[in-house]
């Protein structure tokens, strides 16, 4: 079960989403909200993956709520769901730039597309957590879509990869609007020039007349031929890159040849396949020229968003190998990781390393008692910030969610820690059986 608020004050849009959700059973629950205190207490407390907001609704300050996400980079766990009857959407992107777009829609669009949003949204569960335990349980993410030719599905599938790979720290905020314009032209060439059948004339004079490229590809989708065909979208999320995999059903093109084309003058449209190449890595077609599948390099140990709660404590940098505190020692200290890895030992044994994905280092003594249960060696250079327990304390008593957070967090690492006695449990008895069949008795 998933609650998503809904901030919206229109009866009629509120019922139609709850109807919505209903059909896909406990998977979405939606809970409605006027009130801007309320939903950010909502926000807080329950960590929502998604958010909807009825921008074009004088009773919701969405700005301000917008504001308050603003603030505090730990509320910006999955995404925002946009609604508008018709506000200039470029307007609209720019006040929600640092925000986690999932897709934005016009009111009117909502009743054909709402559906298919949460259709798209449900198979996508494994990427709509920020810092979710996945990242520690898989090593590899991978998921294959059959896409529609509408605008909605492509902007969507858009918006999901590279918000994930940015909360997951695994681009920054620069590689997250390149690896977003890629996708955007190359998933859009599919659709337009593979399935659609668009040419660079027709869509010049298209543009010419001020014309909307995705009004364009609706009205070829009148054709049922056309209508019927797919987009096949692949992602591989590894933790070194991500690759991705762009198939239409068209008759192909000769990509070389359009790679090399230079026109003079300027031009309305045609540059999305080499800005895509001069954006991410390993850009390839296939012979046909139906098919393109390219690469997204990661960074490494970093953490994208400090909260501005940190802002005022002390950062500190330490080099390979300098220790960060001994096993045994007094410490009225955690530390809030910003970039590096560090390495756990307990009796002298390495038991793990932590990364800015896990966030924080030292809150078990920090909770428990004032002595550290491990000695934290620095791989590599780190940097951490410094927190005291009175300022910690302080914070929970000023933003309770913190609390709750830090719950969550020490819940992820018990369930880490459990996968992996599971795993040397299942390795103890596969060795012990394997020692068994070999045995002299046998």
């Amino acid at each position: 079960m998933r609650k998503i608020p809904v901030l919206s004050g229109d009866d009629r849009l509120n019922e139609f989403i709850r109807v919505q959700c209903e059909d896909f059973g406990t998977e979405f629950i939606p809970v409605f909200f006027t009130d801007r205190n309320e939903v950010i207490e909502f926000l807080k407390y329950e960590l929502p993956e998604i958010k909807i907001i009825y921008f074009s609704d004088p009773a919701i300050d969405a700005a301000g709520i917008l504001d308050e996400i603003r603030q505090d980079p730990w509320l910006h766990y999955g995404g925002v769901v946009a609604i508008h009857d018709d506000l200039e959407e470029k307007d609209l992107l720019d006040a929600m730039h640092d925000q986690n777009i999932i897709a934005v829609m016009r009111k009117k669009e909502v009743e054909h597309g709402f559906d298919r949003l949460l259709k798209i949204l449900g198979q996508n569960k494994q990427i709509l957590f920020q810092r979710g335990i996945q990242q520690h349980l898989l090593k590899k993410i991978s998921a294959s879509f059959v896409i529609d030719n509408d605008p909605l599905d492509i902007t969507t599938y858009s918006n999901l990869v590279t918000n994930y790979l940015f909360n997951a720290n695994l681009i920054n905020r620069e590689g997250k609007e390149k690896l977003h314009v890629a996708l955007l032209e190359l998933l859009i060439n599919a659709i337009e020039h593979g399935n659609c059948k668009i040419n660079y004339d027709e869509k010049s004079h298209w543009l010419e007349q001020n014309g909307d490229i995705m009004d364009l590809i609706r009205t070829k989708n009148q054709d049922p031929a056309i209508r019927a065909c797919k987009v096949y979208f692949t992602y591989t999320i590894s933790p070194y890159s991500s690759r991705f995999v762009i198939r239409d059903e068209g008759d192909g093109f000769d990509w070389k040849a359009r790679m090399a084309t230079k026109k003079d003058g300027p031009l309305l449209h045609g540059m999305g396949m080499k800005m895509a190449g001069l954006y991410v890595s390993e850009l390839r077609y296939n012979d046909k020229g139906n098919e393109v599948s390219f690469e997204m390099p990661h960074q490494r140990n970093e953490s994208n968003a400090i909260p501005a709660i940190f802002d005022q404590s002390q950062e500190l940098m330490f080099d390979d190998g300098q220790y960060i505190c001994s096993e045994g020692e007094e410490s009225d200290y955690l530390y809030y990781i910003v970039s590096g890895s560090l390495y756990i030992y307990s009796k002298g044994k390495l038991v793990s390393a932590l990364t800015p994905d896990d966030m924080f280092m030292g809150e078990m003594s920090f909770l428990l008692s004032n002595r550290r249960s491990a000695t934290v060696v620095s791989k590599g250079r780190s940097v951490l910030i410094r927190i005291s327990k009175q300022d910690f304390v302080n914070l929970i008593k000023d933003s309770p969610h913190y609390g709750i957070f830090l719950a969550r967090l020490l819940a992820q690492r018990l369930a880490k820690l459990n996968l992996r006695m599971s795993r040397l449990n299942t390795e103890y008895l596969k060795v012990k059986k394997e020692l068994a069949l070999v045995s002299p008795e046998n």
